[in-house]
């Protein structure tokens, strides 16, 4: 299937270009990584055969580093590795390559994540995806593609296009069967659906998808999740259900169902902490309960002052909209205080 078929516009022509109609103004080309496709082909194999596994290596810290460093540090440090990689192709053949290619990939799929969920970078996301889907293809890894197809689809979920959401994970789930796929990961892809479809303003169908993951994970299956798959767990799905059952109206349900998820989170898991925490101060609104919807608000925040997190800022200022009605009471007061200070002002601009 084409990329364009998929949804996707490559990043080096407008959809305007592609019609044959001369664009209003000129777009710039994204310099991330180079753009210029097909990947590279090898000419010479001039690298070790060590090649793949070391430059993997460094994809993995990459990995790891995610959870704790600050978006902004670490996003230049992964393109630069992803820049690396594409010329690295043209000097590799072999298993090398195919290790340099999977590799590769995982770099521009994690560069993609900080782009759209802590950069807000949707346009630019979407363009590193159709990178790492081309290299999840050099390296015929067809759950790398899934991965990489699914999180695609968070942008037009986000946008409420709908059509290209269910394009994009039929796509997925048609690569994941190719897998084979774990359960964990056909739970998560059932997760994301869920998530658009929230966004999308359906979230009693969200919560039937939610309730088709959990059967897929109490089942179980044959299958391991790859070493890269660290994105989702039980926890986090009971964290998308909760979000869900508050845009639902079942709030003593939500309240429930996040405060068990919070209290199961390790100690790596402060972004995700973030949203569980600001989705409870929601709730408490929800209750007509400010001073509550406050206190997880302040904790989110604290959470925020160590790892930045634009999903999670996004929560919380969802939340102190919904406070207007109590906007005179001492402790939205305070919240204001805090959510408008030096620190959280120049972290939200400069993010």
């Amino acid at each position: 299937m084409a990329i364009e078929q998929l949804g996707f516009h490559p990043p080096w022509q407008s959809p305007t270009m592609a019609t044959g109609q001369e664009p209003a103004s000129p777009r710039p080309v994204p310099v991330a990584v180079p753009a210029g496709l097909p990947l590279p082909r090898p000419t010479n194999a001039v690298q070790p055969p060590t090649i793949g596994a070391d430059y993997a290596s460094i994809t993995v810290a990459h990995r790891r580093l995610y959870w704790s460093v600050q978006p902004s540090h670490l996003h230049p440090t992964v393109v630069e590795h992803a820049r690396l990689g594409h010329y690295l192709l043209a000097e590799t053949t072999g298993v090398a390559r195919r290790l340099l290619a999977t590799a590769l990939a995982e770099s521009l799929l994690l560069a993609g994540r900080i782009e759209f969920f802590d950069l807000r970078q949707s346009d630019d996301a979407d363009a590193t995806y159709v990178r790492a889907l081309q290299a999840a293809g050099e390296a015929d890894d067809p759950l790398l593609g899934a991965a990489i197809l699914a999180h695609a689809a968070f942008i037009p979920g986000w946008a409420q296009r709908r059509n290209d959401v269910a394009e994009r994970l039929r796509a997925a789930r048609t690569y994941a069967r190719r897998g084979p796929a774990s359960a964990e990961f056909l739970a998560w892809i059932d997760a994301v659906e869920a998530e658009c479809d929230t966004r999308c303003g359906r979230p009693t169908d969200a919560l039937r998808t939610i309730a088709r993951a959990e059967h897929v994970l109490d089942t179980g299956g044959e299958h391991r999740s790859p070493e890269w798959f660290t994105w989702f767990s039980p926890v986090r799905l009971a964290a998308f259900k909760g979000n869900t059952q508050i845009k639902a109206g079942r709030h003593a349900q939500a309240r429930d169902t996040l405060t068990a998820a919070l209290a199961e989170l390790t100690a790596v898991e402060g972004k995700q902490r973030t949203v569980i925490l600001a989705d409870l101060a929601a709730v408490e609104v929800a209750r007509k309960q400010p001073a509550e919807a406050c206190m997880h608000a302040h904790e989110a925040l604290d959470q925020l002052a160590i790892t930045w997190y634009a999903t999670g800022m996004e929560r919380i200022r969802e939340v102190r909209h919904r406070l207007q009605p109590w906007a005179e009471a001492d402790c939205v007061r305070r919240l204001d205080d805090r959510l408008y200070g030096w620190q959280t002002t120049l972290s939200a601009l400069r993010h």
